[in-house]
């Protein structure tokens, strides 16, 4: 399978939820490479890489988020795979 790469930013009550613990937990879990992080502005912004139906997957489950989230609105693009294979909190 051909790894693929999605960025999301997930906009809503997203910080101080655990959403960036939950997330990382799921994409290690799940053996996907790339990173989460909170934004200045309130939001979260991820990146997940590995086989395109995980990934999917994990872009799913942040429309959603750790049941303490109010999610708004998520923002998906397309991006260059790099080869990431560990999932690290930034």
């Amino acid at each position: 399978m051909n790894p693929v790469r999605r960025r999301v930013v997930v906009a809503g009550r997203v910080q101080a939820v655990g959403f960036r613990a939950s997330c990382a937990h799921r994409a290690t879990q799940a053996g996907l490479g790339g990173w989460v992080r909170n934004l200045p502005d309130g939001r979260v912004e991820a990146a997940f890489e590995g086989p395109a139906q995980v990934v999917e997957g994990l872009v799913g489950w942040c429309r959603a988020g750790p049941p303490l989230a109010r999610v708004t609105a998520v923002a998906v693009s397309d991006e260059p795979v790099l080869g990431e294979v560990r999932f690290v909190i930034r």
